[in-house]
């Protein structure tokens, strides 16, 4: 048998205080294309017009509503003239989602969002129902001139700036992008085995060695000490910005892909008796690319 006590927290709820500007929570009982009904546990119900959803402009009440659904809206005002609550999810959202953004921008949290609209210097989209910016600066790798083509493609984001005084929302796919790419070239460099043998080309020199570019994305390092078995001055003494090479991989400790022609040049004076740095540079293409050695790998 039912007693008060069971209805006490109804009970309760239905003599408090409702104010403008308070902020109520309710569960969803309908929605049709101009608004949604919400059960307050209050002796009026809560109405929230469609226009009153969201500032996003693709939003859609029936597609992201539902009875059942438990909604936090802002009172606008205690009696809409038929003795209900009028709320605005609009601005219950925009109070809550800024407290939102900032959690998201200090937990560096990747977002996916949907390009709306490209204006000067960027384009626009919507996170948490607040109009954010994305500059063509941090729209990819390198700035984008052709930001009208991004428009309804959907992009992975860091948000970078959130202002709420100032309702300024920053996005920045560049930082998501930045660490896609180092992941993928850190997995390719997990592929590469020490000991093996591949080719490149010179593309830099430097005083403590060369750069040797492997393809695919990579370069390795030539310690001016693994460039020759005699002792040299400077690389440029026996290498070029240009010239293919052979090395061998000596280790990828920290990501890094540490290389040796001497120890080629070592290998040929144990087997053959003799040895010479020619046969490790040429400018014909020789020995294992990189580009082979990876298409046994799936990424």
């Amino acid at each position: 048998m039912e007693s008060m006590d069971d209805y006490k927290e109804e009970l309760e709820a239905s003599f408090r205080r409702i104010n403008e500007g308070d902020i109520l929570s309710g569960t969803v009982i309908s929605v049709n294309e101009e608004e949604v009904v919400l059960d307050l546990k209050y002796y009026a119900q809560g109405i929230i017009k469609v226009e009153d959803l969201s500032d996003d402009p693709d939003f859609s009440a029936k597609d992201s509503v539902h009875p059942g659904d438990v909604l936090e809206a802002t009172v606008i005002s205690t009696d809409d003239g038929q003795g209900n609550i009028l709320l605005s999810r609009k601005e219950a959202n925009e109070e809550l989602a800024w407290d939102k953004l900032k959690e998201m921008m200090e937990n560096e949290t990747v977002v996916t969002v949907r390009i709306k609209e490209s204006v000067p210097s960027g384009v626009v989209a919507y996170l948490e129902g607040i109009r954010a910016f994305i500059p063509a600066s941090q729209l990819g790798l390198s700035y984008v001139e052709d930001t009208e083509s991004w428009v309804g493609k959907e992009v992975r984001c860091k948000v970078i700036t959130v202002d709420a005084e100032r309702k300024k929302l920053v996005l920045s796919n560049k930082a998501v992008a930045r660490e896609e790419e180092a992941e993928e070239r850190n997995h390719k460099i997990s592929m590469i085995v020490p000991g093996s043998v591949l080719e490149g080309t010179v593309e830099t020199l430097m005083p403590y060695g060369a750069f040797i570019d492997l393809g695919d994305g990579l370069s390795g390092l030539v310690h001016i000490s693994q460039i020759c078995e005699r002792r040299i001055g400077k690389p440029s003494e026996v290498l070029k910005v240009g010239q293919k090479v052979k090395a061998k991989v000596l280790n990828t400790n920290d990501n890094k892909i540490s290389l040796s022609m001497k120890a080629l040049e070592e290998e040929m004076v144990d087997t053959e008796g003799a040895g010479d740095l020619e046969q490790y540079t040429s400018t014909e293409s020789a020995g294992t690319s990189l580009g082979d050695l990876l298409s046994k790998f799936k990424f």
